[in-house]
């Protein structure tokens, strides 16, 4: 009669954690899921035959939660964790082994610890579905919102092009009929002003995609090495050692030789910016099948979460007043985006920022 009891009593535990994590994992909240995962590891320990000595741990790619005296040198039962059909971790329920062995589990006690297991892969399966959604979600927002900005900033471009240009005429024409020096300095900071304004706007027809593009042919590697020697006063300015990797001795891209160059300056300038003294920064150049792809990683303080959505839209910088305009990597964004190719960035371990641009082989 007592072994009837005592079975009935652990298929009661079993089902009633069965309950308990199929509870958990449905009002789950996926932004604090290490909470959900610590309460299924303490249904599982109040599950077990022996659950006074009874310790579990639960251990993914991305998550790690154990009882209090969980040791590796217990004697346990384990399930694997799968996601997407991919072991991702597992789960172990132990016993002292100094008191127990593996003949004192129950075989009901594998059986639920590997439903628990699917469980919990299927729970982690919905949360990388989750993710993946609002990923894509906000980057077609950030598509839409850099087109309309496209649209918007290559019309103020093409209004402004015409009064910038008068300006610029006539103020030549001022200076050469104006014979007082002070005047003829105040027209030179007019010229002046007026030309950084059109440079301005130049970028701006850069990010907007306006400016007409000669598409052709171009040896990759000898445009990275030029690039480099335009920059060589800044890596000496603050000491920054720069290292360049080419897969292949003669990687060809078809591109506008201009636009491909100031890609290149203005990913490297940001990384030069942001570096500390004596920091290193790595150009990577990579001809894949289907595409060339450029990693420029460095060092420096990286991108706040906050600003990672923004570092592409136009007039956003992080620079101080007078440092830079927020338009360098907008119109990188353009000439790539025209170019049919993609960048994206992720941070660098353990600090700074990657950068990885991929151009399609067209």
């Amino acid at each position: 009669m007592t072994t009837t009891e005592a079975k009935l009593k652990e298929r009661i535990k079993e089902l009633t954690c069965l309950y308990d994590v199929t509870s958990i994992i449905v009002n789950s909240d996926y932004d604090q899921l290490s909470t959900s995962l610590e309460a299924i590891v303490y249904c599982l320990k109040n599950a077990w035959q022996f659950e006074n000595e009874t310790e579990v741990i639960l251990c993914t790619s991305s998550q790690n939660v154990q009882t209090k005296d969980f040791d590796n040198s217990m004697v346990f039962l384990e399930s694997g964790i799968k996601v997407f059909n991919k072991v991702d971790g597992y789960i172990k329920v132990a016993y002292p082994s100094d008191k127990y062995t593996l003949l004192d589990f129950l075989p009901e006690e594998q059986t639920l610890l590997d439903n628990v297991s699917l469980a919990v892969g299927n729970l982690l399966e919905r949360k990388q579905i989750r993710d993946s959604e609002i990923a894509v979600k906000r980057q077609m927002e950030r598509t839409d919102r850099l087109y309309i900005l496209g649209e918007i900033t290559a019309g103020i471009a093409h209004e402004l092009n015409t009064p910038l240009a008068n300006i610029l005429g006539f103020t030549e024409l001022l200076k050469d009929r104006i014979t007082d020096k002070q005047a003829i300095r105040d027209l030179e900071k007019i010229i002046d002003n007026t030309i950084f304004s059109r440079e301005i706007v130049k970028k701006l027809m850069f990010f907007a995609c306006e400016m007409p593009q000669e598409m052709k042919m171009l040896q990759l590697n000898p445009i990275v090495e030029n690039v480099l020697k335009l920059l060589q006063p800044s890596f000496q300015e603050k000491r920054i050692k720069i290292t360049k990797s080419f897969n292949k001795e003669n990687i060809e891209l078809r591109s506008d030789t201009v636009q491909l160059t100031q890609v290149l300056f203005n990913l490297i300038m940001n990384a030069v910016f942001y570096s500390p003294y004596n920091g290193k920064i790595e150009l990577e150049v990579i001809e894949k099948p289907k595409n060339i792809q450029i990693n420029i990683t460095d060092q420096g303080i990286g991108i706040p979460k906050k600003n990672e959505d923004k570092v592409f839209e136009p007039f956003f910088t992080t620079k101080p007043i007078g440092e830079g305009s927020g338009l360098g990597l907008s119109v990188v964004h353009g000439i790539i985006n025209s170019h049919k190719g993609t960048i994206v960035h992720k941070s660098n371990i353990p600090k700074g920022t990657i950068f990885t641009v991929d151009f399609p082989k067209l």
